[in-house]
């Protein structure tokens, strides 16, 4: 059966001549019941001709709709409304084109100035605000090259709300963001939209696992994307998610250039089938790391990348004192026994761990008091009080500062990187 033309759904809006705000709310609920949006421009163009300096404009050429600002006004109103009510997000940015025709930017100006003052908080969000914060991304050029979701809320229910900002983008930072098999859906029916421009997508660490990267790749292998980077690194994969992919991409080979697995499972079966792509021509994949991979990056969170470190003893300031096995330091003023060592700090009251870091590593501190805690290369100075022997103070270490008021700072070359609040008296880095 052919689909209900527009001139006989216009009929049914003016077939009984009605008040003019009564035409235009009979006809903002025409276009937004419309399935495939056919009446939004009309519904654009008949409120912008209900505004008295159009119709003056258009003297002589248009009959008068005896429309006043009173009507616009309630008309307003009727369309944030309809807003608030939390419609489609295709349907909520026709709405904010319609405020627009009526000279009425209100909603977009609260979360502009929000946005301008750093206080915006997507806790508070309302419906409409979030279709703001949509809208007011969607008209920005700079916001649609590169997306960072963390920018606003590294959350699933910032992510769902920002959906069609994600599909007008070329590239979407999601890494860390809480996300699960609702998002890959969700992303999922992005990469199937004809419309999308999304070139490349980061869903590093997040607990997608195999269930989330099936329903991914139902949009991977889809001739309509066009997705040329894929970040899946410490994602809880497994052989049978690789599976799903390698199959997607077998589907659609013609796009994606470099693919990220690092930090999972694919298992041997896994790299075989991503391997066989490789040498496939009709594959245009070009960059695979799948390394370093084991069934230990399967733990869940950032604990995956824990290590174990060791007190280097031949480090330790002479106003440190070691206890608990090496395990825990104490800052004391007598001066200790501490045996000549040319790696001994002398001068800071510092140490270093024997174990060196590389790759992503993760690990825990308790503390009480002020401590700094530091990444350091070991060509650090090991004697005076000038900044290339102390943490965070020259280009040979990054410091996080913590104080007793709840308070850190993270240093680097001297410089304050950040400064925070917080409560709990342990520190995890990674």
């Amino acid at each position: 059966m052919s689909e209900e033309q527009p001139t006989s759904l216009l009929s049914k809006v003016f077939k009984n001549k009605p008040e003019p705000r009564y035409l235009y709310q009979s006809a903002v609920d025409k276009a937004s019941q419309s399935p495939n949006g056919h009446l939004d421009l009309f519904l654009r163009f008949l409120l912008g001709l209900s505004l008295q300096t159009n119709q003056t404009l258009l003297r002589g050429l248009l009959t008068q709709t005896g429309s006043s600002s009173r009507t616009n006004q309630r008309t307003v109103q009727y369309i944030k409304k309809k807003i608030s009510e939390d419609v489609s997000p295709e349907k909520s940015i026709n709405l904010f084109h319609c405020l627009n025709e009526l000279n009425d930017g209100s909603l977009v100006e609260e979360i502009q100035q929000a946005l301008r003052s750093g206080r915006l908080s997507t806790d508070e969000l309302s419906p409409a605000q979030w279709s703001a914060l949509v809208f007011i991304l969607l008209s920005s050029e700079e916001d649609l090259e590169v997306f960072d979701l963390k920018k606003y809320s590294a959350s699933e229910e910032a992510l769902l709300r920002l959906l069609p900002v994600v599909k007008a983008s070329n590239k979407a930072l999601l890494s860390g963001c809480n996300l699960s098999q609702r998002s890959c859906e969700a992303l999922s029916s992005v990469l199937r939209s004809q419309s999308s421009s999304l070139r490349e997508l980061d869903l590093s660490n997040n607990n997608l696992q195999d269930s989330g990267l099936e329903l991914l790749s139902a949009g991977l292998e889809s001739p309509q994307c066009r997705l040329e980077t894929l970040r899946l690194s410490g994602c809880l994969i497994t052989e049978e998610g690789v599976a799903s992919l390698a199959s997607a991409l077998s589907s659609n080979p013609s796009h994606l250039r470099e693919l990220d697995l690092s930090y999972n499972h694919p298992g041997d079966s896994g790299l075989d089938l991503l391997s066989a792509g490789l040498q496939d021509p009709q594959w245009r994949l070009e960059a695979l790391r799948a390394e370093p991979a084991g069934v230990a990056w399967l733990t869940p969170g950032l604990r995956k990348y824990s290590c174990e470190l060791k007190l280097n003893t031949n480090t330790v300031n002479r106003n440190l004192h070691l206890s608990d096995s090496n395990r825990k330091v104490t800052r004391v003023t007598e001066v200790l026994s501490y045996p000549e060592h040319p790696d001994r700090f002398v001068g800071c009251p510092q140490l270093m761990c024997t174990t060196g870091l590389t790759g992503r590593c993760y690990w825990e501190v308790e503390w009480k008091g002020r401590v700094d805690i530091s990444v350091s290369y070991r060509g650090i100075r090991r004697r005076g009080h000038s900044d290339d022997c102390q943490f965070g103070r020259s280009d040979q270490s990054w410091s996080l500062e913590c104080f007793n008021d709840s308070r850190y700072s993270a240093c680097k070359e001297a410089f304050s990187l950040m400064s925070r609040w917080f409560s709990p008296y342990r520190i995890t880095h990674s």
